[in-house]
C-alpha cells in the first residue's frame, strides 16, 4: 500500500509534439501564465538541481489558492509525488500531479527572500535576486488585482528539504536530475505563478540557477 511519504516514480505518455505550450524558462526569471481545466502542465529540470518555487490561484476567484496546509492534511504527509492532490485554501483540487520522474517534492522550505537571505545567510546578502521579489515583479507586470498580500507559502518543485528528527529543516543537495520532470492535471481553471528560483546561497539550484521547460497539453 502506498504511504504519502512513498516516492513514487510514473512517467508520461504525453508527446511533447503535440504540446499547445512548449517553452524554456530563463534561469532565476519570474513568469504568470493560465492552465485550463482539463489541461496538463509538464516542468522539466533541464540540467537538473533547479528548484521552481510556484503558487497556484483559482482564476475564477483570485481569493482561492494553493494552501499548503490543506494539501499536506488531506494527504496525510509533507512531500508531494505522483497522486498527490495540491489543494486551495477551500479545501478543493486545484491540480493531481499524474506523472512524475523527479519523485519528492517540498512543500515547507517556501520562497527564499530578502529577509530570509540575511537571516540564513549574511547582511549583505538582502539585496541578492529571491524568489519572493520576482512573485511582485510578475504580479505587478499582470497588473490583475493580486498584490504581496495574496502571496502564500508556495511549493518547491524539484527541491529537497529533508525534516530533521528534531524538527528542524534541512535544505539539501537535490533529489533531481537534468530532464526529470513532474506533471499535473489541472481541476480548475488556474493561473500559475512561477519563479524559477535565483538563490546562489544554498545547494537547492546546486549554486548555479539554470533555466526550466514548460510544457502544456490539451486534454486528451
Amino acid at each position: 500500500m502506498n504511504t504519502a511519504t512513498d516516492i513514487r516514480i510514473l512517467e508520461s505518455q504525453l508527446d511533447p509534439a503535440h504540446a499547445v505550450l512548449n517553452q524554456r524558462h530563463p534561469a532565476g526569471e519570474p513568469i504568470l501564465f493560465a492552465v485550463n481545466k482539463g489541461q496538463t502542465l509538464r516542468i522539466v529540470d533541464l540540467e537538473g538541481n533547479q528548484a521552481a518555487d510556484v503558487i497556484f490561484y483559482n482564476r475564477d476567484d483570485l481569493a482561492e489558492h494553493y494552501s499548503a496546509t490543506d494539501t499536506m492534511v488531506h494527504q496525510g504527509g509533507i512531500y508531494l509525488t505522483t497522486g498527490s492532490v495540491i489543494r486551495s485554501n477551500d479545501g478543493r483540487p486545484m491540480l493531481t500531479i499524474v506523472a512524475d520522474t523527479c519523485g519528492r517534492h517540498d512543500t515547507l522550505g517556501g520562497a527564499c527572500a530578502a529577509e530570509s537571505n540575511t537571516v540564513r545567510y549574511a547582511l549583505q546578502k538582502k539585496y541578492m535576486h529571491s524568489c519572493r521579489d520576482n512573485y511582485l515583479i510578475a504580479l505587478q507586470r499582470a497588473d490583475m488585482g493580486l498584490t504581496k498580500r495574496d502571496l502564500v507559502p508556495n511549493i518547491n518543485f524539484f527541491m529537497n528539504v529533508p525534516v530533521t528528527d528534531s524538527g528542524d529543516l534541512k535544505f539539501d543537495d537535490g533529489v533531481s536530475g537534468p530532464g526529470k520532470y513532474v506533471e499535473m492535471r489541472a481541476e480548475m481553471d488556474v493561473w500559475v505563478l512561477i519563479s524559477n528560483c535565483p538563490q546562489l546561497n544554498n545547494p537547492c539550484n546546486a549554486y548555479n540557477p539554470t533555466p526550466i521547460q514548460l510544457i502544456v497539453w490539451d486534454p486528451v
